[in-house]
């Protein structure tokens, strides 16, 4: 553009200097050389101007394509963006659908507690009329009876009379423990309608959370309820005799995995599960599989423990604080990756009470899987309600509780559950995850966290 206008500027002046044939009066040039000169001058100077002018084109040519480039590139991008909105938004969807089936179905629970509540309330209320017209009865049984005994001081109780009162005794006893179970029952079935209404609200919560949390990334969570743990099969055992963990009812003749009662040294009784899978016993502390059970609980649902022992559960902050605190404990993690492949480390420990937020601090002693858990460092326990020193932001960030150091980006055992469809680096980091040396983030399919005695012989 500067090119034009010097242009403009130099044409009029090479005009005028044709049209004035006397520049000046020392000018000894014939007129026709001297106009010859003049159109050669002229010829140079227009020559030069489209040269710059050439130049000056060429250069916004250059600038106007890369110009282009750039919103090409920019269009691509928004494209991939686009296209991978898309894809978290029919994930969103599948979820919604999910979230809405879970509904419809604790709304038919519900309605089904409801009905049982009612059939429930109208049996009590016969069995207290029963209960009222029999007391009525007997009063007037034992009314007559007494006028009796005060008419005839000296005679014996007829035999009749006494089988009649030890009759009605039975009958109302009879009548007491029935009432007493259907009560017991009523508030059973009561518990659990409150249980289901809590989830339903929080399963309305948990699908609006879901979606501000991968529209927006949300860090917000919505606390949810614990199941405790329920038993398919117990072992029989003596109420005054509990084994103090899976390695004294091992060496005491048990050899079968499943669910024992245990009592550590200053607790009270428990359930665990001991697995003597590989030859060796082993409490179960944390087992990982399907996704089946939540893992994003409540700081007091981490301390008390939550799930199903044939399914995915966590024992417990305070009862596995119960049983290291005996003696000289192993941690084993045994690890499976999404290809079978299978990994397994073992450290030494030591883990501290509540009032430490439950500190564990580990040195590894075999294994083939490198830094599954940080060594030699004070690893607290945080939850998303419960934020130990300097884990501010790593149980919002990577979801479920875990022991953290001063970093979020290590390793989480208690993450969300991700099926192999989770590719990007955030959504690994969400859930079940472990980092080698090489820093490379591998999600986990299945998970076992067991502890064991140093010395498997310490509570024979």
């Amino acid at each position: 553009m500067h090119t034009i206008k010097i242009l403009l500027l130099i044409v009029p002046l090479v005009i005028s200097s044709r049209i004035d044939p006397d520049n000046s009066s020392f000018d000894f040039v014939s007129p026709e050389t001297k106009s010859r000169f003049a159109m050669l001058d002229d010829v140079k100077i227009l020559a030069n101007g489209l040269l710059q002018l050439g130049h000056g084109l060429k250069d916004f040519v250059h600038k106007t394509k890369g110009q282009i480039n750039d919103i090409f590139q920019k269009l691509n991008i928004f494209d991939q963006s686009f296209y991978d909105l898309s894809l978290q938004t029919n994930e969103i969807k599948e979820e919604e659908k999910e979230l809405r089936r879970t509904t419809s179905k604790l709304q038919v629970r519900n309605e089904e507690v409801k009905n049982m509540s009612l059939e429930l309330s109208s049996k009590l209320e016969s069995l207290l009329e029963e209960k009222s017209a029999l007391q009525q009865k007997v009063n007037a049984l034992e009314e007559q009876l007494t006028n009796l005994i005060q008419s005839q001081p000296g005679t014996q109780e007829h035999p009749e009379v006494t089988s009649l009162k030890n009759f009605v005794e039975q009958q109302d006893n009879s009548i007491k423990d029935l009432l007493q179970t259907v009560e017991e029952q009523y508030k059973q079935l009561s518990r659990q309608h409150n249980q289901i209404k809590v989830i339903e609200n929080q399963l309305r919560k948990t699908g609006i959370q879901e979606l501000t949390e991968n529209s927006a990334s949300s860090k917000l969570r919505a606390p949810r309820t614990a199941f405790p743990l329920q038993l398919n099969e117990t072992k029989t055992r003596q109420q005054d005799d509990l084994p103090a963990d899976c390695s004294a009812i091992y060496n005491k003749g048990e050899h079968t995995s499943g669910v024992y009662a245990i009592r550590p040294s200053n607790s009270q009784e428990f359930y665990v599960y001991c697995d003597t899978q590989s030859g060796s016993p082993w409490t179960l502390i944390q087992h990982r599989k399907d996704g089946s059970q939540n893992f994003n609980e409540t700081w007091e649902n981490y301390k008390k423990g939550f799930g199903k022992f044939d399914g995915e559960f966590w024992l417990g902050l305070e009862r596995i604080y119960a049983i290291v605190n005996q003696s000289n404990y192993i941690l084993r993690l045994e690890l499976q990756d999404w290809k079978e492949r299978k990994h397994y480390v073992e450290y030494s420990l030591r883990l501290g009470n509540h009032e430490t937020n439950y500190t564990l601090h580990l040195a590894e002693t075999a294994g083939n899987v490198s830094e599954a858990l940080p060594e030699h460092r004070d690893l607290m326990f945080s939850t998303w309600d419960h934020k130990a020193k300097e884990q501010l932001y790593c149980p919002e960030s990577n979801s479920g509780g875990w022991w953290w150091h001063d970093i979020c980006e290590e390793n989480n055992l208690n993450g969300k559950y991700n099926k192999p469809r989770a590719k990007t680096k955030p959504d690994k980091r969400r859930g079940i995850y472990w980092r080698p040396q090489n820093g490379k983030i591998y999600s986990i399919k299945s998970s076992k966290m067991m502890i064991q005695p140093t010395d498997v012989e310490s509570f024979k």
